[in-house]
This record gives C-alpha cells, sequence and structure tokens, in this order.
C-alpha cells in the first residue's frame, strides 16, 4: 500500500520524461510563446450553439422546479454532480491527463463510467486537448486559449471550429499510453451509449423509480441541472483561473489561485500551482484544504485501489516561489 502523501516524492528523471513525451512541461523561460494568426475568421458551428443555448435556458428552467421537488432528489442530484466531477478531475484530468498517480483496474472502470456522467468528450479526447492546454497554453494551439477572452475560454471555444494549430500540433502529442489502456478504449468505443445511460437515463430513473419523484423533477434536476452546472465549474478552471487570483509560483504564466473555482470544481482552482508542477496529483500545495479530489485519491491509496501519487517537495516549491513567485501568499 502506498505511504502517506507527503513521502510521494517529486517525479524522478524517468517520470519527467513521460511528462515531457505527454506534453506536459511549460517552456523552459515559463513565458507562453506568442499567439499567432490573431487575424484568423471563426467559423461558428450553429448546432453547437442552438444545444448549448437550450441547455442553459433548461437549466434556468430547472431553477423553478427546486422548491417542487423531494429533498431526497436534490440529494441524489448534489451525488451525481459530485460523482461527474471526479470522473473529470480525478479521472481525465489528474489521472489520465497528468498520470500523476496510478489506478488499478476497478478504479479506473469507477472513473470512467462517471466520466460518462460528465459528458465533457470521452477521456482519449478531454486528455489529449488537456495536454495540449499545457503544452501550448495561451498560444493559438491552446483548445480554450485565454488570451482570446473570458467568454471564449469559457465556453466560446466550443461553439467555433479549432483553430487549425490545435489539430497540427495535437496531431503531434504522443497519446500512446491513452491508447494502450482498455478502460480508455471501452469508453471510447461505446461513449454515446455510455453518455446517455449515465448522464441522463441512471440520474432520471433512480428518484422516480425508488422514491416516487415524478420524471419530470427527476430529468431537470437531476441530469440537466446538474450536468449544466458541472459544465461550468470546469469551464471556470479555463477562464476564470487564468484570468483572476495571484501567482505565487509563476508570475511569467497566466493561471492563478481561485479558491472560489477550487470550490466550484472540488479542487482544481488552484491553477499556478498546477501550471507550474503539472505532476502534482493534488494540483494543490495545500493538501486537503478545498480538495475534495485529493480527498477521494487519498482514500483510494488507503483502500489498496491507487499508488504512486506525485508530490511537488516543500524545498521545490519554496525555491520556485523565491524565483518566478508574484511574492503573494
Amino acid at each position: 500500500m502506498q505511504g502517506p502523501a507527503a513521502h510521494a516524492g517529486t517525479a524522478s528523471s524517468s517520470e519527467a520524461t513521460e511528462d515531457a513525451r505527454a506534453g506536459l512541461r511549460a517552456p523552459a523561460d515559463g513565458v507562453p510563446e506568442k499567439p499567432g494568426a490573431r487575424g484568423q475568421r471563426l467559423s461558428i458551428v450553429w448546432r453547437n450553439v442552438v444545444l448549448m443555448s437550450l441547455l442553459h435556458l433548461a437549466a434556468a428552467y430547472s431553477l423553478l422546479l427546486i422548491p417542487k421537488a423531494q429533498p431526497l432528489t436534490l440529494l441524489w442530484a448534489y451525488f451525481c454532480f459530485l460523482l461527474t466531477a471526479l470522473g473529470v478531475t480525478a479521472g481525465a484530468h489528474r489521472l489520465w491527463s497528468h498520470r500523476s498517480y496510478k489506478a488499478k483496474l476497478p478504479l479506473r472502470i469507477f472513473l470512467a463510467t462517471a466520466n460518462s456522467m460528465a459528458f465533457q468528450n470521452d477521456i482519449f479526447e478531454w486528455a489529449r486537448d488537456h495536454r495540449a492546454h499545457h503544452k501550448y497554453s495561451e498560444t493559438d494551439a491552446d483548445p480554450h486559449n485565454a488570451r482570446r477572452g473570458f467568454f471564449f475560454s469559457h465556453i466560446g471555444w466550443l461553439l467555433v471550429r479549432k483553430h487549425p494549430d490545435v489539430i497540427e500540433k495535437g496531431k503531434k502529442l504522443d497519446v500512446s499510453d491513452l491508447l494502450a489502456d482498455p478502460v480508455v478504449r471501452f469508453q471510447r468505443k461505446y461513449y454515446k451509449t455510455s453518455v446517455v445511460l449515465m448522464c441522463f437515463v441512471l440520474p432520471t430513473l433512480v428518484p422516480w423509480y425508488i422514491w416516487g419523484e415524478s420524471l419530470w423533477n427527476s430529468y431537470f434536476l437531476a441530469s440537466i441541472l446538474r450536468y449544466t452546472i458541472s459544465l461550468n465549474g470546469t469551464w471556470l478552471v479555463n477562464s476564470a483561473a487564468h484570468m483572476y487570483g495571484n501567482r505565487p509560483y509563476d508570475k511569467h504564466i497566466s493561471p492563478r489561485q481561485n479558491p472560489l473555482v477550487a470550490l466550484g470544481a472540488i479542487g482544481e482552482g488552484f491553477h499556478n500551482y498546477h501550471h507550474t508542477f503539472p505532476f502534482d496529483y493534488s494540483a494543490s500545495e495545500f493538501g486537503l484544504n478545498f480538495n475534495p479530489t485529493t480527498w477521494f485519491i487519498d482514500a483510494m491509496c488507503l483502500l489498496g485501489l491507487a499508488t504512486d501519487r506525485k508530490q511537488a517537495t516543500k524545498t521545490m516549491i519554496e525555491a520556485r516561489k523565491a524565483k518566478t513567485g508574484d511574492g503573494s501568499a
């Protein structure tokens, strides 16, 4: 069984090589390359515009149903939100994108199932795009380049065709480790079916079948509202956490420390730290504080379902603060 997280240590040289191969290392000088093709005309995907507009209108309507719903239905919706979030944070992000810890087969199956509930593209696409985001952060090869504004980095990037640089440089990333995982391949093969079942059918049927909630309330609260909130929680990491907050670890990059985003994204708002030390399984130097995802990973380690947590040492963190930090706490 893996020892305490504090003893997990830093990434070894071989692990650092793996991180570089996966496109997780920042430029040597810490300064993002200048974006190109700034005048490129956006090609709007109107289908996505319509679908996202309808989804958010339905979520707004869902708020009116909250007083009419049974308390158990609201608790179930929140439970589904937590599962959804873990499928992204502990799964697609910290495990498959950054390989910051190792997970045994039962845990990988659970996280892939929760990830299908999240409905944010399959694990392979999510991890590939996230690796591009780190390697080419805030350039035109970054899928949700924050230099193109809050709206673009939050949701706009999903409403337009990808910049050619995203496609071109994304193809050069080594994603062989993702394709080597049978869980990732299975989820990708049956993604549409798994999304229908996990994101919409299961959340709707449980309250109706077990405690007699109406299908209408169940669908709009446990599926539509929960899904919309979880989407925006993830998107705030791309937008708000790249624009608002301090930069105690590296003032030369845009990602910020944003505790409010950390609350909404169950631990993913300490973004200046994460972009400085992307291999750290906790995505923060504060351990369990504001970080339910870290609680979950630590619990899985205690159960023997996760191992090999990577973590930056205190010495490494303090040295980086002194060298490139903005002097804030």
